[in-house]
């Protein structure tokens, strides 16, 4: 059976590792808007629904998946990502 090349496309996208840059779109929070990750640099940048942007550096790939699964990623990014790695505002 022959895949549709977007099919195509996304099949090929799922059947690779986790890609050198991740994102988590538009969510349903109060909080936080969205975020992106890079595990070659380890810097997790969060766009908060005020529209400030900051980068958290170091953040193991671990703790963004977590974050990426937990039911309120604004609970989890108060217990386990703010206050506990360096960041810097975007402006």
């Amino acid at each position: 059976m022959e895949l549709r090349p977007r099919a195509r496309e996304t099949a090929s996208r799922l059947a690779q590792p986790l890609a050198t840059f991740a994102r988590c779109g538009v969510m349903p929070s109060t909080v936080i808007r969205r975020f992106t990750y890079s595990p070659d640099s380890e810097e997790l940048t969060i766009e908060f629904v005020t529209g400030r942007r900051y980068v958290y550096s170091a953040v193991p790939e671990e703790e963004v998946q977590a974050m990426r699964e937990a039911f309120s990623k604004g609970v989890y990014f108060n217990k386990h990502i703010r206050n506990r790695y360096a960041y810097r505002e975007l402006v």
